[in-house]
């Protein structure tokens, strides 16, 4: 990392601190309140569906909603019924069901349920980061035609790392959901639109401004994110040997907020049949950074498997073992 960069990402971080210390000093003075907690601001969509052909799930990240797939929607629904939904507690769906607690294993059985209700077995399924454990998890449980996952999170080395980015979200989540009011006029800055992707994503310049303000707006209807992170380092993902379909694993090189040594490394010992392939040129979302590349390493996954299935009448989705190119 050059001179500049790190100057630049330790201003932002020097920024959120500050931030945080205003918030918690504003909230102390409102009775713990957040601040703008007057404003009513409507919750995004539930989700979206588009396109024809073989259906594909698209399961997002921590925090975020349906929204970070918008990139490669069109590229995908030329080839599938695409259902991209918004996780269980997260801005737009349904929250979770009273006394169940916040975890993996809620989140996921609220995606079966979809699945479920929309008459589905098996589907291809794509996830980012806790959506790409969530991808996984529905291979476990027979659900997954294929899989294909970008920076997939359940794996880590390291606990004292797992503290420290969980402890960073927490400061970053509560700054955000402040900033909330301003969200449309931030994200359209450049600056401070690259002061909050820029570790998310390798271009800030292609994130869709209007989609940033949605997702900074989504974590004022999100009560799963907090509870959720105090629960996320105690079940790590279990090994997964025999996922019964092709799974491919994909990490961006210079994934800044999970990299791959600490937390890519555990989860794919724990895939053995898996294949692993690695991005230049995007951040932990790719999607954004290069929409073509990432519909690409989709597709080619895909429409193998429907390939098979075409010219094997009557057998459905088969497993297959994958090249492990490491």
């Amino acid at each position: 990392m050059n001179r500049r960069r790190r100057f630049v990402l330790g201003a932002g971080a020097a920024g959120l601190v500050a931030g945080y210390l205003a918030v918690r000093a504003r909230r102390r003075r409102a009775g713990g309140e957040p601040a703008a907690a007057a404003e009513h601001i409507q919750p995004d969509t539930p989700g979206h569906r588009g396109g024809s052909g073989t259906p594909i799930l698209l399961l997002h990240g921590f925090s975020v909603t349906w929204r970070s797939w918008k990139p490669v929607l069109p590229l995908l629904e030329r080839h599938h019924d695409v259902i991209a939904p918004t996780l269980l507690g997260h801005s737009g769906a349904a929250m979770l069901a009273e006394g169940v607690a916040p975890s993996v294993d809620a989140l996921l059985d609220g995606v079966i349920a979809e699945l479920d209700s929309l008459g589905l077995d098996q589907v291809h399924v794509v996830g980012n980061s806790l959506g790409g454990w969530l991808a996984l998890e529905l291979a476990r449980r027979g659900r997954a035609r294929s899989v294909v996952v970008f920076s997939p999170a359940g794996g880590w080395s390291s606990n004292l790392r797992l503290a420290t980015l969980v402890a960073g979200m927490r400061v970053a989540f509560e700054v955000l959901e402040v900033l909330g009011p301003r969200a449309d006029a931030l994200a359209r800055n450049p600056r401070t639109r690259g002061m909050f992707v820029s570790a998310m994503v390798a271009h800030p310049e292609r994130f869709d401004p209007a989609d940033l303000a949605a997702d900074v707006r989504a974590l004022r209807h999100a009560p799963v994110l907090l509870p959720l992170l105090s629960v996320l380092g105690e079940h790590p993902f279990r090994p997964l040997r025999n996922p019964g379909c092709p799974v491919r694993v994909v990490w961006a090189r210079k994934d800044r907020v999970i990299p791959f040594p600490v937390f890519g490394q555990p989860l794919v010992d724990k895939l053995p049949s898996a294949e692993l392939l690695f991005l230049d040129g995007v951040g932990h979302v790719p999607m954004s950074d290069d929409p073509q590349a990432v519909a690409r390493l989709i597709l080619e996954v895909t429409d193998a498997v429907d390939s098979r299935a075409c010219t094997r009448p009557g057998t459905g989705p088969t497993a297959a073992s994958t090249d492990g190119k490491r």
